[in-house]
C-alpha cells in the first residue's frame, strides 16, 4: 500500500478521530453520534480506512429490534510517518494476542 494514499487518508477530516474512538468495536450511527460527524461523511470514512486496512469490520451484531449491525474497530496501533529520505509510513497492526482475545471473548459472550 502506498505510503502517500496512506497518509492523505489519514489526513482527511474525521479519519483519525474513527480510528481514535474504534479502539472497541463501534457502528457508523454510534461513531456519528458520538464524534459529530455526518452519517453519509462517516460511512465515506469507514469505507476509506477499511480500504487501507486500517479499520475493519468486526462484526454483524444483532440490534434489539433484529436488524443486523456492522460494528467496527481500528486494526491498527501505532503508524509512524517518516519524512527523512523520503516518504515513508508504517503501520504497526493490533498484536496478534489482542486479536484473538478479542475473538475469544466475543464468542463467550455469545454463548
Amino acid at each position: 500500500m502506498a505510503s502517500a494514499e496512506i497518509l492523505q487518508t489519514l489526513g482527511n477530516k474525521y479519519s483519525a478521530e474513527i480510528l481514535d474512538a474504534t479502539d472497541e468495536p463501534q457502528s457508523a450511527q454510534e461513531l456519528s453520534d458520538e464524534l459529530g460527524i455526518p452519517i453519509a461523511t462517516c460511512y465515506r470514512r469507514i469505507d476509506e480506512l477499511t480500504e487501507h486496512n486500517l479499520l475493519e469490520l468486526h462484526d454483524n451484531i444483532l440490534s434489539d429490534d433484529r436488524r443486523r449491525i456492522k460494528v467496527y474497530r481500528r486494526n491498527v496501533d501505532q503508524v509512524h510517518i517518516d519524512f527523512e529520505e523520503s516518504l515513508t509510513v508504517e503501520v504497526e497492526e493490533r498484536t496478534e494476542v489482542t486479536n484473538k482475545l478479542d475473538e475469544a471473548w466475543r464468542t463467550l459472550s455469545e454463548s
